[in-house]
């Protein structure tokens, strides 16, 4: 299985989080429809759980900090220097809206947005590498970045990381396509892909799951919603949800030779 106890790469999508308002309501969710297990940080860092597969950091969920805070997924990019990244950050017209700070023991992070608006951190590994299980059933197993201008979009992100762009077969470059660190795809990089006008910048992460159709069945039945059907694609089947409190995210299945989805 994909596990990993080192630092990842320079521009590696390395982590991802959310706060939400209602603890222990998320975690009953994301366990039913992901198929995490968690562990409790304690009271000095806020009860922020860590989301595990088979006892690895898969992800993180915590509480809101302020009422009224709105709850998302927050991808992460692998930095071996937080303050250098973040100078580029700015340097290439984005922000940076939270940090640097040390998360005790564990790491040094910020949070950014890039120039149309996207809203990313940075991860600088010391205790915790990030995510320890990777691509299967339980982790992080793919990212989007929808962008409202693509061509700037691309612009910034290869400012502050040695990325390469490639298309995906049957789809225009300048609507959507891959990044990567050299021929190693990472991610996908395009536009907002059909969300209603108006919809902002913003990441969209895909959690590897054993049936896609369990999982929607799973979230409905807890308070979430169907964003985008449950689809087969060239690369999978996948579905994106809403949680209960309004985040998205895309859970994504392999499909292999005879499998029915």
């Amino acid at each position: 299985m994909p596990f990993t106890d080192t630092p990842w790469p320079n521009g590696a999508p390395c982590w991802a989080d959310i706060a939400v308002p209602d603890l222990p309501a998320a975690l009953a969710f994301y366990g039913a429809v992901v198929g995490w297990s968690f562990v409790d940080t304690g009271e000095e860092y806020g009860h922020f759980n860590l989301c595990q597969t088979e006892g690895r950091a898969a992800a993180g969920i915590g509480p809101v900090m302020q009422e009224g805070q709105p709850s998302f997924w927050t991808l992460y990019l692998a930095t071996d220097d937080v303050e250098a990244t973040t100078k580029l950050v700015t340097d290439g017209g984005g922000s940076v809206l939270a940090g640097p700070m040390d998360i005790p023991e564990t790491g040094r992070m910020a949070v950014c947005s890039d120039p149309t608006g996207g809203v990313f951190g940075l991860w600088q590994a010391a205790g915790q590498v990030g995510i320890e299980v990777f691509n299967q059933p339980g982790s992080l197993v793919w990212e989007d970045a929808r962008l409202t201008d693509v061509e700037r979009g691309r612009e910034f992100y290869a400012g502050l990381f040695p990325y390469r762009f490639a298309e995906v077969p049957g789809l225009p470059l300048a609507e959507y396509g891959t990044f990567g660190l050299g021929d190693e795809p990472l991610g996908g990089m395009g536009g907002t892909m059909g969300a209603p006008e108006g919809t902002p910048s913003h990441w969209l992460v895909y959690f590897g799951v054993e049936s896609v159709d369990a999982a929607v069945a799973a979230a409905t039945e807890r308070g979430g919603g169907v964003v985008m059907a449950a689809q087969d694609t060239p690369f999978g089947r996948m579905a994106v949800l809403g949680d209960p409190f309004g985040a998205p995210f895309a859970v994504h299945q392999e499909i292999l030779a005879g499998d029915q989805g």
